[in-house]
This record gives structure tokens, C-alpha cells and sequence, in this order.
């Protein structure tokens, strides 16, 4: 159904097929969200309608919650469809980053509305238990929760598969929970059946398992609306399209200290060094750096600034000595990476200046991975001194 409705509303469909969500135009991420909402509105509001008479035929507690929690699915997918409306909006003077992170803030809303379900059904079940009373058997029902089940299953597939292919945590934070009631009316599908044959308050008993389930689920859907919006480490997969178009480039001989800022999908900036020869025509190579930039916004949507930093590539001294200090950190730690290594000769001593990169929570601490690196230096030649400054790797190393 999705593709025949992408086909019909959706002209750029073509956009969504680039591995990285980086490389999908914001008109193509807003018209995916849009059509997935609005269609989840839609199968929500027809299945509360059928479990909502499933449950007043039946008398299931468990039955009716679970038709109410279709309707607050219904309203988080109203929550979502608004969401992506409001982030593709344009930057204006008071946001000039745009208005991207609203679908993290979004998914947010959409994980409190399934605690908030959660709590409540956990609540209503503990009642009916206290309370009980019969529970009918229909094959009415059956029919319908066995179509919820199918619905949901397929909610959750299409929802995962394009919020996972356009970076949406607002609709994997949907799929998350159409996952979730998938399996919470099977539970109810079973006690229902189990009812039959027994005086067992199963209902009730039955509505609270669903409850912890889905509690569990909106605590996960949370968990991953906020960490975007706390700054988390770009994706693995953007970081290297950026490394491979960057060093495509032959004057480029290496980058460091890159750092990606998230203002919402479609909305990136970067900031990276690039290592280019110290003895090149500037001009040439600030040329260079500008064509980086602007296939760095076209293809990969995402703004950059690129420094250059000068060094050395015709010193055979400097050279060697820097393939050696590279050798002995992969040696001991092969996640440490280095940069902006230069020699500074003097009458008594030579200044070896570099800079190294440690990954955030790695096992070793920074004075470990200096000392070791002071010894094994002084050990190549006394005369040697190192100078060396502990960088932050904000992204993970190539």
C-alpha cells in the first residue's frame, strides 16, 4: 500500500534510494513523513473502531485498552505527520540552523504518549483483576484482532524500513510501538482463546504483561528521540561518505578533527581540517577546498567549513619519523589516531609536535598513551623531546 500511495503523491521517489539519509533532499524526507502519518492516522482510527466493538461485545477489558491504545496511536501519528511538516519549514531569522530537530521532539512526544498507555492499561487491568467479570468469546473478535495484528505487523515494517532509510527517530519511535501493539494484542488473541476454557482472571492478568510490554517499548522510543537531541556521534556510514569524497582528492593528504553538528535531518554542519602541502599554490588549493565544500552540500546535504593545514610532505626526516610514531601508536593503541605532526629543530634539541586523538570512553587514559609515547621516543634519540596535545576524536576513527 505505501509504495502504491509513494507512487501516486511522492514525484522524487527515486531520492530515497542513496544508503545514506544525509543524501535525501528535505522535500523527499517531508513527503515520506507526511504520507506515513497520515496513513497511520488513518488504519489507527479504523482499528479503535473494531477493537473498540470487539471489546464491548466481549467485555474484555484487555480488548477495550487495547482499542484505546490504537487511538493514541492515532494521535501519535498525528504528532509525527506535524512534525515533519513543521521541520521542513524554511531557516528564518530566529532559527537560522532550520526547524529539523522538531521530528526529534516529536518522537519524543510519540514515546510519552506510549508510557502514558502504558500506565493506564496498566491500571485498568489491575482493576479488572480485583474486579472480574466475564469475559464472552466471539468470533468477531478473533476475526478483528487477528486483522490488528496483521495491520500492526505491517505498520511496523513499512515504518521501519523508511524511517531507518531517511534517519527519522520520530518514525522508528512509530514503528517501535506499532511492533509493540502487534505483539500486545497477540497477548490479547491468546487470553481471549484462553478465556474460554477457564475462570482465571487471564484478562486482566493478560492486560498487565501488555501493559509492561509497552512500557518498555515507549521507555526504548524515548531513549532514542533524546539522545539526538543531546548530541550523539554521527553515523558511522556519513562519516565515511564525508572521508571518501574529502580524500578523493589527491592535493588532500589527510584530515583530522572533523565535527558534525545535528540540527535535524537534512540540516548538518561540519567542520573538518584538511592536510594539504605546505609548498602548493594556495590559490589552487583554496579552490579546491571550495569545490569540496559545495559537493559536500549538494551530494551529501550537509553545510561544511574545511580548514587547511599546512605540512610537510618533501622532508625525508619528517617523513620517516612520522610513519614511525604512527606505527608505534597502532602497535599499542591502533584506535589513537595523530595529526599536525611537524619537527622544530634547535641547538641542543629536536621538538617532536604533534597531536594525538582519543576516542571519548577509550580503556587507556591520556597520560598512559603520553607516557608511553615520551618513552618509546626518547628511546629512538635522545636528543628527540616530544610535544604532545590530547585532542578529542568527536567522530569514529577511519
Amino acid at each position: 500500500m505505501i509504495s502504491l500511495l509513494a507512487r501516486l503523491f511522492i514525484k522524487d521517489r527515486a531520492a530515497l534510494a542513496p544508503d545514506s539519509p544525509n543524501s535525501i533532499p528535505p522535500e523527499t524526507r517531508q513527503a515520506y513523513g507526511i504520507l506515513c502519518g497520515g496513513l497511520g492516522i488513518a488504519l489507527n482510527v479504523l482499528l479503535f473502531a473494531g477493537k473498540f466493538l470487539a471489546g464491548s461485545i466481549s467485555n474484555s477489558i484487555a480488548v477495550t485498552a487495547d482499542a484505546f491504545n490504537n487511538l493514541s496511536d492515532a494521535g501519535s501519528s498525528l504528532i509525527t505527520l506535524a512534525g515533519f511538516k513543521i521541520a521542513g519549514q524554511k531557516p528564518d531569522p530566529d532559527h537560522p540552523f532550520g526547524h529539523g530537530r522538531i521530528e526529534y521532539l516529536s518522537g519524543l512526544l510519540v514515546a510519552v504518549a506510549i508510557l502514558f498507555m502504558a500506565f493506564e492499561l496498566i491500571r485498568s487491568s489491575a482493576d479488572k483483576i480485583l474486579h472480574p467479570q466475564t469475559v464472552e468469546f466471539s468470533l468477531l473478535t478473533v476475526a478483528i484482532l487477528l486483522i490488528s495484528i496483521a495491520v500492526k505487523f505491517y505498520m511496523a515494517a513499512y515504518n521501519k524500513a523508511i524511517g531507518r532509510r531517511i534517519g527519522s527517530a520520530a518514525m522508528q519511535a512509530t514503528a517501535t510501538d506499532s511492533l509493540s501493539d502487534a505483539v500486545a494484542t497477540t497477548v490479547v488473541f491468546l487470553s481471549s482463546l484462553a478465556g474460554r476454557f477457564t475462570s482465571l482472571p487471564l484478562d486482566g492478568c493478560c492486560g498487565i504483561l501488555v501493559g509492561l510490554f509497552i512500557f518498555y517499548a515507549g521507555y526504548r522510543a524515548a531513549k532514542e528521540a533524546i539522545t539526538p537531541l543531546l548530541g550523539q556521534a554521527p553515523r558511522p556510514d556519513f562519516v565515511k561518505s564525508v572521508e571518501d569524497l574529502v580524500l578523493s582528492y589527491e592535493d588532500v593528504k589527510g584530515i583530522h578533527d572533523m565535527v558534525v553538528h545535528d540540527y535535524g535531518p537534512g540540516r548538518v554542519m561540519l567542520s573538518l581540517h584538511a592536510e594539504v602541502a605546505a609548498d602548493g599554490d594556495i590559490l589552487l588549493l583554496h579552490d579546491m577546498i571550495d569545490t569540496i565544500e559545495h559537493r559536500l552540500r549538494d551530494e551529501l546535504h550537509c553545510e561544511a567549513v574545511i580548514h587547511m593545514d599546512p605540512i610537510i610532505t618533501d622532508d625525508r626526516q619528517t617523513n620517516e619519523l612520522k610513519q614511525k610514531i604512527g606505527e608505534l601508536l597502532h602497535a599499542s593503541y591502533p584506535e589513537v589516531g595523530f595529526h599536525d605532526f611537524r619537527i622544530v629543530k634547535g641547538p641542543s634539541r629536536t621538538n617532536l609536535i604533534f597531536d594525538i586523538a582519543v576516542p571519548f570512553g577509550y580503556p587507556s587514559s591520556d597520560g598512559e598513551i603520553t607516557r608511553y609515547l615520551l618513552e618509546e621516543i626518547r628511546h629512538m634519540d635522545s636528543s628527540f623531546s616530544a610535544v604532545i596535545q590530547v585532542d578529542r576524536a568527536f567522530t569514529p576513527q577511519p
